[in-house]
């Protein structure tokens, strides 16, 4: 007897990992999008200090989501890696570069700038892919018996593109306002300058994904203009968040943009899932449809009961452990 809807639990877990993947890990490939921007060397300096302490940690929760996801939903993998395939390699071919970046640019001396590069186009094209991969899922997969059928450049479209870019201007608002709340100076200075153009580019892309949307996907022209309902608060609330982005930023505040830019991303991230659930692959299979046999993931959920808090703890001490502001001289290395 099936005392629990597991398939539901699991969708919560894999939802949950995603969406602190994306916050986390977020800021920092933000920073390194706009590395090659900064003002000056020693400006780099302090950028890459303020996430060399944490950038590993946040990669947990991508490793956490996808292990998740190949055990409680394999139907996922099965028709999501020959879809995404290129777009999957390009994603950890960034990540492998940005990590690199990292060990090898403090002890570089006439290379640095090669490393400088390194870093910056690891995070640009890790953050593209993940904004391609996203836009990909929207437009759903070509499926026949559980099998993908199509392409392997099908996920690249001009939406997908757009919503690439989307994520670039996103994740760089989020570099942007933790250079706001973790630098000082001229650094703090510039990262104030650069916020406000940030958030008008997001709402824009963003703008015309909205619009774009419901012509790719039925669903969510049904779910969002059939009739007005709840879910409509979320595209509000996304929207007061954005407000108070440029409000803190106009009163030099320090917490609050990165706060509230979180919460436009979160609040984003709801919409998306309300635009497809219950489909994890879409058009066509649910959650349940997907899932694995009950008692595999009972069995995993077992174990991951004592992981998640054991990441969570060590997430909130690291943060602690290194919190106040950065400094070019007083870096992690």
């Amino acid at each position: 007897m099936e005392l629990f809807d597991l398939a539901l639990i699991w969708a919560f877990i894999i939802g949950f990992g995603i969406i602190m993947y994306v916050l986390m890990d977020g800021f920092d490939l933000g920073v390194g999008i706009l590395f090659p921007f900064a003002p000056n060397e020693q400006a780099r300096d302090t950028m890459m200090n303020s996430v060399a302490p944490v950038w590993d940690g946040n990669e947990t929760w991508l490793v956490l989501g996808g292990a998740g996801l190949l055990a409680a939903f394999p139907l996922v993998y099965t028709i999501f890696l020959p879809a995404l395939y290129i777009g999957v390699f390009l994603l950890l071919a960034g990540l492998i570069f940005r990590g690199v970046a990292f060990e090898f640019r403090f002890k570089a001396r006439t290379s640095r700038y090669l490393w400088n590069w390194a870093f910056a186009g690891g995070s640009t094209v890790a953050t593209f892919a993940q904004g391609a991969v996203v836009g990909a899922y929207i437009q759903g997969f070509e499926t026949a018996n559980g099998v993908y059928v199509g392409g392997a450049l099908d996920w690249l479209t001009p939406f997908t593109v757009l919503t690439g870019l989307g994520m670039l201007a996103g994740y760089a608002l989020l570099g942007s306002t933790w250079l706001i709340l973790k630098t000082e100076g001229d650094l703090q200075q510039w990262a104030y300058r650069i916020t406000t153009p940030l958030l008008l580019g997001v709402l824009v892309i963003f703008a015309i994904i909205s619009v774009w949307t419901p012509f790719v996907d039925d669903l969510v022209r049904e779910r969002w203009f059939s009739n007005l309902s709840v879910i409509w608060i979320l595209p509000v609330l996304t929207l007061l968040c954005a407000w108070q982005i440029f409000r803190s930023v106009r009163n030099r505040s320090e917490g609050m943009p990165f706060v509230a830019t979180m919460g436009l991303f979160i609040f984003t991230y709801l919409g998306l899932l309300v635009s497809r659930w219950p489909y994890v692959v879409p058009p066509e299979y649910t959650l349940w449809e997907a899932a694995s046999a009950y008692e595999s993931q009972l069995f995993l959920l077992l174990g991951l009961l004592f992981v998640i808090p054991i990441v969570l703890a060590y997430t909130a001490w690291t943060y602690w452990v290194f919190r106040g502001k950065v400094r070019a001289d007083a870096g992690y290395h």
